[in-house]
């Protein structure tokens, strides 16, 4: 049986800042990107897309995931329209990379922190987009 999905409510100030969250993240990842440092690039890119999914969220259905197991996000995504499946199809990009970037001893590879870092801008992009909207 699945785990029920956890949420938490989200008011049009906490969009503005996930979105601003995510944006600062994003920053930090194409500057540890153009640094050499690709693991930490990665590492904030992914951060930068999960901020970018709670503000969408929070804009689009007025709740964002709280459950431990960041693949739920992707789900409540489905439900947040147009901008939701855009930083969903990134997003499920970005997420199989937490655990190894993060936990795991091995280097990430040049190649995966800018794909890692191009969809974290893409993701913040649409988050950016969807803050300014929200009153």
């Amino acid at each position: 049986m699945p785990r029920p999905l956890r949420t938490k409510p989200v008011s049009g100030a906490q969009v503005r800042a996930y979105a601003g969250k995510a944006q600062e993240y994003a920053d930090a990842a194409a500057n540890e990107l153009e640094a050499g440092r690709f693991i930490a690039a990665t590492s904030l890119a992914i951060h930068a897309g999960i901020n970018a999914a709670d503000a969408v969220c929070g804009a689009r259905i007025g709740k964002r995931s709280t459950g431990e197991d960041h693949d739920q996000v992707l789900n409540m995504l489905g439900d947040a329209g147009p901008d939701g499946a855009k930083v969903q199809r990134e997003l499920r990009r970005l997420l199989p990379l937490k655990t190894s970037t993060e936990y795991e001893p091995d280097e990430v590879a040049a190649g995966v922190a800018r794909k890692a870092v191009e969809r974290s801008l893409r993701c913040v992009a649409v988050a950016q987009v969807v803050a300014a909207g929200v009153s």
